[in-house]
């Protein structure tokens, strides 16, 4: 992925965390959904994000929420579904 893809998907996160009053770091390896620093309900909207940004469709993979836990996994997962 490139940087400016990443670096959008982590203004994302931060974004989310601004509201929540969240005022942690975000390392590339931070678990975002297994840790419970984000609940179901951020991770549905970022996976409509996915879909609606990326042309991910969830609907075709086997989606588990480790797919898209931390910012490499998010990484992995666009690089190896959306053609550059």
């Amino acid at each position: 992925m490139d940087n400016i893809r990443k670096q959008k998907i982590r203004e994302y996160f931060l974004e989310i965390f601004k509201q929540q009053s969240d005022g942690q770091s975000l390392a590339d390896n931070d678990s975002l959904f297994v840790s419970g620093r984000l609940d179901s309900f951020s991770m549905m909207m970022f996976v409509m994000y996915l879909e609606k940004e990326f042309g991910i469709d969830f609907a075709a993979i086997d989606f588990d929420v480790h797919l898209i836990d931390s910012l490499s996994e998010i990484e992995l997962l666009i690089d190896s579904h959306v053609s550059v």
